[in-house]
C-alpha cells in the first residue's frame, strides 16, 4: 500500500491527539547535555595554573548538574570539554583550532590563563563566533573590537592605575609613611607589561613616586643575582614585581632574602597569582614569603566561606586561588546565560551574556559582586584585590569589604 507524506502526517497527528502526546513542529528539542570548553595549559611551566582552573571548572559543573542542570533546557546537563593550551602561543592557538573544529555544538568556553595564550586563542574563537570568558589581564584582550570575548578580570593597566593609590593608602595606614621611590622588576609576558606600563608613565606625574630601578627579563630565569643586586643598590621604598612563572618568583625571592631585602623588609608587590600558589609555600617556605603582596583580580574572600570550605574538602588545597574561583564562577555565568537564552545556541548564549546584569548567582564569585559587561566585553567595576602572605598563607587585605586581615607594611627609619 502506498502512503503519501500527508497521510503519514495526518496519522501521526491523530495518534498524538488520542494519546495526549505533543509534537513540536519547527522547534528544536532540548539537548541532553550542553558542552562548555576549558582551554588551559596542562603541560609546561604553567601547567599548575591550568590544573587549578580545571578543578574549579569541574567542581562548578558538578554542582550545576547536581542542582538540576539547565532548567530552561529541561534539565540538560553541562559537559566540560578540556583542551591543553601547552606551553606556547602557537600551541594555544592550535588547541583553539581543534576545539572549534571538533566541537561544533559547543556553546561557550573559558581560558586560557596566560594573556598571550588568550590573545592567540581568541583570534580563533572569535572567527568561529564561540564566546570565550577569560580571567587574563592584558588590556589588548578586550581592546580589539571582538564581540565574543568577555573579560571577567580588571585589565592589567586598570589594575596598575588603581594599584599605586591603593598601595599608597595601605602604606600610609600601616606605617604612617607614603613611599617616595619605586623599583620595577618584571617579566616580558603580555599581562606583566600591561601592568607596569602605566606605572612607568604615571608614577612620577600622578603620585610623585620616582622609578629608581626598572628591569625586564624573559622567563624562565636561570639566575637572579644581578637583577637583585641592582635593586639592592638603588633601595626603592617598594618594589613592583609582576611575574608569571613560579620558578622565577622563587629565584628572585630567595635571592632577595639572601641580600637582606626579603621577609617584608622591602615591600614587594607582585601582580597575578604565581607568588600566591601553594607551590611557593612548598618550595620557598613561609618565613621567606612573609609580607610579600600581590595585586590580583580575584581571590577567596570574606563572604565566600561555604564554597572555600567545600573546595578544601574536595581538593585538599589550603586556599582557593583566583584561577579556581574565577573559573568556578565562569561555569555559573554560562549556566545563567543558558537559562536566559533558553537555547543551546552559541550566538544566543553570547547575546545573553552581553545583556547580563546580575548581582546574585554567579556574581557571588567575583569582586564587586556584579556581572555586567561593557560594549567591549570588559566586566564593569571589576576592581582589584590585594593579597599578602601572613602566617604561612596568602590572605585578602584589600578591599575592606572582602578583607580577612589588615595589611602589614614595614616601618622604615
Amino acid at each position: 500500500m502506498t502512503q503519501t507524506r500527508r497521510d503519514v502526517m495526518a496519522a501521526t497527528l491523530g495518534l498524538t491527539a488520542a494519546t495526549g502526546l505533543t509534537v513540536r513542529i519547527g522547534q528544536a528539542q532540548a539537548p541532553a547535555e550542553v558542552k562548555v570548553g576549558l582551554l588551559v595549559p596542562l603541560s609546561g611551566p604553567w601547567a599548575r595554573f591550568g590544573e587549578i582552573m580545571r578543578r574549579g571548572a569541574e567542581l562548578a559543573v558538578r554542582h550545576i548538574n547536581e542542582r538540576g542542570g539547565v532548567a530552561a533546557l529541561n534539565g540538560a546537563r553541562m559537559r566540560l570539554v578540556v583542551l591543553d593550551a601547552g606551553d606556547s602561543t602557537e600551541k594555544a592557538k592550535n588547541a583553539a583550532q581543534r576545539m572549534v573544529a571538533q566541537e561544533p555544538d559547543m556553546v561557550a568556553a573559558t581560558g586560557a590563563y596566560l594573556s598571550s595564550f588568550t590573545l592567540a586563542a581568541t583570534e580563533v574563537t572569535e572567527r568561529a563566533e564561540l564566546l570565550m570568558l577569560t580571567l587574563s589581564y592584558s588590556d589588548l584582550i578586550t581592546g580589539r573590537g571582538f564581540r565574543y570575548v568577555f573579560q571577567t578580570s580588571s585589565r592589567a593597566g586598570d589594575q596598575a592605575r588603581e594599584a599605586i593609590p591603593t598601595l599608597m593608602q595601605l602604606a600610609q595606614s600601616a606605617s604612617g609613611r607614603r613611599p617616595e621611590t619605586v623599583g620595577i622588576l618584571t617579566d616580558n609576558t603580555a599581562a606583566s607589561i600591561s601592568f607596569v606600563e602605566p606605572i612607568r608613565q604615571e608614577a612620577q606625574a600622578r603620585f610623585g613616586v620616582r622609578v629608581v630601578v626598572d628591569e625586564t627579563f624573559t622567563p624562565p630565569l636561570s639566575d637572579a643575582t644581578q637583577l637583585v643586586q641592582r635593586i639592592r643598590s638603588r633601595r626603592p621604598d617598594m618594589l613592583i614585581f609582576p611575574v608569571t612563572v613560579i620558578s622565577d618568583a622563587k629565584l628572585v625571592i630567595e635571592k632577595m632574602n639572601e641580600f637582606g631585602l626579603g621577609r617584608g623588609r622591602l615591600p614587594t608587590i607582585a601582580n597575578g597569582i604565581a607568588v600566591a600558589q601553594t607551590d611557593m609555600l612548598q618550595n620557598v617556605g613561609a618565613e621567606q614569603l612573609e609580607g610579600l603582596m600581590t595585586v590580583v583580580a580575584n581571590w577567596d574572600a570574606k563572604g565566600q566561606e561555604q564554597i572555600i570550605e567545600e573546595w578544601r574538602r574536595e581538593t585538599n588545597e589550603p586556599w582557593m586561588t583566583q584561577n579556581a574561583i574565577s573559573t568556578y564562577g565562569d561555569m555559573w555565568i554560562v549556566k545563567y546565560a543558558l537559562e536566559a537564552a533558553r537555547r543551546a545556541d552559541r550566538n544566543a548564549v553570547a547575546q545573553a551574556i552581553r545583556t547580563m546584569d546580575v548581582t546574585d548567582g554567579p556574581a557571588a564569585y567575583f569582586p564587586g559582586r556584579r556581572i555586567k559587561f561593557d560594549a567591549n566585553g570588559l566586566r564593569e567595576n571589576a576592581g582589584l584585590m590585594v593579597v599578602q602572605w601572613q602566617g604561612g598563607r596568602p590572605v585578602t587585605v584589600y578591599p575592606s569589604q572582602s578583607a580577612v586581615a589588615e595589611a602589614v607594611w614595614p616601618r622604615r627609619t
